[in-house]
């Protein structure tokens, strides 16, 4: 019944800026852990992002901290990741996760390149 779906990604310049959603649905985003990674091709998955589901606390890889915020918005439950002055090397498949069972979303193709 837990289901994580991806969706805002697509190809932009560098610099630009996109904001990638994560729907959730079976259970309260609120109430867990939820995290967004990614895999770049050859690459493995890293953690990019991370908003506790106690308190909302954040943390940021340090590969994207200043540049990219997760938030959520507990009345659509959905969690956010608003990528601002993307690189060429943002370019990766990005995945909502939630962190408690391990549930994963099919993810969602960022490709930064001009």
């Amino acid at each position: 019944q837990v289901q994580l779906v991806e969706s805002g990604g697509g190809l932009v310049q560098p610099g630009g800026s996109l904001r990638l959603s994560c729907a959730a649905s079976g259970f309260t985003v609120s109430s867990y852990s939820m995290n967004w990674y990614r895999q770049a091709p050859g690459k493995g998955r890293d953690l990019v992002a991370r908003i506790a589901g106690t308190n909302g606390a954040t943390m940021y890889a340090d590969s994207v901290k200043g540049r990219f915020i997760i938030s959520r918005d507990n009345a659509k439950n959905t969690v956010y990741l608003q990528m601002n002055s993307l690189k060429p090397e943002d370019t990766a498949v990005y995945y909502c996760n939630r962190q408690l069972g391990n549930y994963w979303g099919q993810g969602t193709q960022v490709t930064v390149s001009s």
